[in-house]
């Protein structure tokens, strides 16, 4: 057992080390690098036709959507893509960004977002010029049919190897158990249920919900997430009101801390803002994926009159996720933890200072909320949240695993993946391992680098889509 425990601890090193270096200079320049990339060759495509994806979105929703013959509805794509974005990266993620990086890491969580729009826009419009229909009429797409279609032959099949087989263990397998784990230590915190009871629970439902296939996901899909995004923005928009007073001086941080970093986590200005920046870089990423390659596999899916239309609608899943749902906890926990003369507000180690706080990434939302509605309440209301997030990824990440486990195996392979990721989401439920965080986070990472070099490759053709949109409007 202890020799067990020696490996384990030392694959965590070497994992962690990889996560490290990933997120502090391979993530931060393939992301902003293809996130100003498609910015400036697409004329900033997330200003020009922001108002275009409002309509495209919010002119087509619907808690009922009509059962389409194959594939989804557009708003039943953006809401599969925007269960998958908004988990727990937009409460612990942000939390532990805020934590490490101080609040500027939500300043360049808003960067990397607003670069992400036009990533996504690609990525959507890709996923959609690539798709392939079976002869049964099932739609599939993603990033492993845009890969091998920028590059022929044995280097596009590694790639597009390479990024199934992360996309499956990070999202479909792993992942799950993540999700799972956060379902079942808030429920625990909060109402005292069992870990295993909760595990059962969920992975039951998630059993009946993927064993439906696409459409069941995405019905389920378009009926919670604007359920769950307004019950967690009004609960915020309480705490806020509270707070009023406070909101200046919460705002003032993110921009001042974003630059200043270290006045607040200690340290020299170089070491702290590459803190900063890395946080917001890495959990920007778990957070609105954009550029990660997994919100494709729904786009893809899309019944639109052409690419362009699903483009602009992604890019309203990305604003939704970052500046809305991950700003409201950015904007609760900074005004209820760090300002006036909040917890956190002290400088030095962040991770000194919030021990001496009792305070984690996992419990801060909890208590920012708790501060205002009370400590039991506080708990629950995050745990219903975050139950609601967490529930809606594993559902979306498990029919992109499923797309990818098929590409490697076979569509006959559905019901080996099918078993083996339910039996993932009750095992996240009852155990904790730090291995299993950090191989997720950096199996997200590894999915960048794939995605971004067809993305780069295929850039021709995103142009071209925005450009015979123009030319249909004039």
């Amino acid at each position: 057992m202890e020799f067990l425990k020696q490996i384990e601890a030392s694959l965590y090193n070497i994992v962690n080390t990889i996560n490290a270096y990933m997120a502090d200079y391979v993530l931060i320049v393939l992301l902003v690098g293809i996130g100003l990339y498609f910015s400036f060759k697409t004329r900033f495509v997330q200003v020009r036709c922001f108002g275009e994806g409002l309509k495209q979105v919010f002119g087509n929703v619907s808690l009922k959507g009509k059962k389409q013959k194959s594939g989804m509805s557009s708003f039943q794509a953006v809401a599969t893509a925007i269960a998958g974005q908004v988990g727990t990266g937009n409460i612990v993620g942000a939390s532990g960004a805020i934590l490490v990086g101080g609040p500027g890491a939500i300043f360049w969580m808003w960067i990397i977002a607003f670069l992400g729009m036009a990533t996504i826009y690609a990525e959507a419009v890709l996923a959609q010029e690539t798709r392939q229909v079976d002869a049964d009429g099932n739609v599939a797409g993603g990033p492993i049919y845009y890969i091998k279609r920028a590059f022929s032959g044995k280097f596009g099949t590694f790639l597009a190897g390479f990024f199934a087989i992360a996309t499956v263990i990070a999202l479909g397998f792993v992942g799950g158990m993540v999700q799972s784990n956060s379902i079942g230590a808030t429920f625990n915190t909060a109402f005292g249920i069992p870990t295993w009871v909760t595990g059962v629970v969920v992975a039951a439902i998630v059993g009946f919900i993927v064993i439906g296939g696409a459409q069941r996901i995405a019905s389920a899909a378009e009926k919670i997430v604007p359920f769950m995004a307004i019950l967690y923005i009004v609960g915020g928009l309480v705490v806020l009101a509270v707070n009023i007073t406070k909101i200046p001086e919460t705002i003032g941080m993110i921009f001042k801390f974003a630059f200043q970093p270290q006045a607040l986590i200690g340290g020299g200005i170089g070491v702290a803002l590459k803190t900063a920046i890395s946080q917001g870089a890495k959990r920007g990423l778990f957070s609105n994926e954009a550029g990660m390659g997994s919100t494709p596999h729904a786009h893809a899916m899309a019944n639109v009159d052409n690419p362009h239309k699903q483009g602009v609608a992604a890019m309203i899943g990305v604003f939704l996720d970052t500046f809305v749902v991950l700003t409201m906890t950015a904007l609760v926990v900074i005004s209820c933890l760090y300002a006036g003369n909040g917890p956190l507000s002290v400088a030095g180690d962040p991770a000194v200072v919030s021990a001496a706080a009792g305070l984690d990434k996992t419990n801060m939302a909890q208590t920012a909320f708790g501060s205002v509605f009370g400590g039991w309440l506080g708990n629950a209301y995050v745990a219903v949240c975050l139950m609601f997030f967490a529930f809606t990824t594993i559902i979306s990440w498990n029919l992109f695993g499923e797309i990818n486990f098929k590409y490697l195996f076979g569509a006959k392979s559905k019901i080996v993946y099918a078993i083996i990721s339910v039996v993932c989401v009750f095992l996240g439920a009852i155990l904790y391992n730090d291995l299993v965080w950090v191989v997720q986070d950096t199996l997200n990472q590894f999915m960048v680098i794939p995605n971004v070099i067809a993305l780069a490759a295929l850039s021709g053709l995103v142009v071209k889509s925005s450009k015979n949109k123009e030319r249909l409007d004039k």
